[in-house]
């Protein structure tokens, strides 16, 4: 397998905004991250107060000293929303929050905003919830005015839409405005849905059909990370980069690929103490510096061990 290309890619990591989202860049910074993942409010709250005027410009000056580019960060919207929910009292609650979502976006001058399609909850039809799903997107897209509402490949847990690139498409197509509806893929979902892209001849047939299906140009994100589950399991866990059924040959190959355009690659990892090497990792397979041949995967040192709750 070769993967020795030379590919510049915007790495980063899901950090955290304890003490306020103006503090992220700087996590960014420190972790040697030139690509950000945010969540820009408490996510397992539905209601946030709103940013002021003080966190706003401390935010844009944080990540213009970061280096990250805005079109770098990739924000992700609150777990609670589920914009399929067949109760029509909940599906409007989503809707609000998914809106209010945007316009945190927006207001911090960023652009994209992540979030996992939704849920027919064993109720609806897939057809249903498709239609509710890209009725929520088109208004929210409607109601804003420059973010980019973007779908992220699911493992397929009980009903949840987003784990085939048609269902996407579907929802893409029905939603309209191409220009602000994206996706995201993350590669622990997608193995776990069943897209075997741990060989090359299995990674490439699955760029062919994301290309096919959903249309390259829409790629506005991928979340690296590796997979406790094996394909097809429908499990949604996360590893750390090489410590999972991926493994770094399969990552490496993601990261390299010159036909992915540049969008921001994030780690969701589960060891934060990893972060600044899998990212150093990450950039080595990108530019040909390293050979995932030959690699080894980040592991933390026995003081870190030591240090680790569990």
């Amino acid at each position: 397998m070769s993967v020795r290309r030379r590919t510049v890619r915007h790495v980063g990591a899901h950090v955290s905004i304890a003490g306020g989202v103006e503090t992220a860049p700087a996590r960014g910074e420190e972790i040697g991250a030139n690509a950000l993942g945010i969540f820009t409010r408490n996510q397992r709250q539905w209601h946030a107060p709103d940013l002021t005027e003080e966190q706003t410009s401390a935010f844009t000056s944080a990540l213009e000293h970061s280096g990250i580019p805005p079109e770098q960060v990739l924000v992700h919207a609150s777990y609670l929303i589920n914009a399929g929910n067949p109760d029509p009292e909940k599906w409007r609650r989503a809707v609000d929050a998914l809106r209010e979502e945007a316009l945190r976006v927006e207001a911090l001058g960023l652009t994209l905003l992540n979030f996992h399609p939704g849920s027919g909850l064993g109720i609806a039809s897939e057809e249903e919830t498709v239609s509710r799903i890209a009725d929520a997107v088109a208004e929210v897209i409607d109601s804003t005015t420059t973010a980019v509402l973007v779908l992220e490949t699911t493992a397929g847990q009980g009903a949840h839409l987003g784990h085939t690139f048609e269902q996407l498409a579907a929802i893409m197509r029905a939603a309209g405005d191409p220009e602000r509806v994206g996706a995201c893929i993350d590669t622990c979902h997608i193995l776990a849905a069943g897209y075997d892209i741990r060989t090359p001849a299995g990674y490439r047939d699955t760029v062919r059909s994301f290309a096919d299906t959903v249309g390259m140009a829409r790629l506005r994100g991928v979340h690296l990370n590796d997979s406790q589950g094996t394909v097809g399991s429908r499990k949604d866990r996360h590893a750390n980069l090489g410590a999972g059924e991926l493994g770094l040959a399969a990552l490496a190959r993601v990261i390299a690929d010159p036909e992915l355009p540049d969008v921001p690659f994030i780690l969701e990892t589960p060891k934060p103490e990893l972060w600044g090497r899998e990212i150093a990792l990450l950039r080595g397979f990108a530019d040909g510096s390293v050979d995932p041949r030959t690699a080894t995967p980040p592991v933390l040192d026995q003081e870190e061990q030591g240090d680790d709750p569990g």
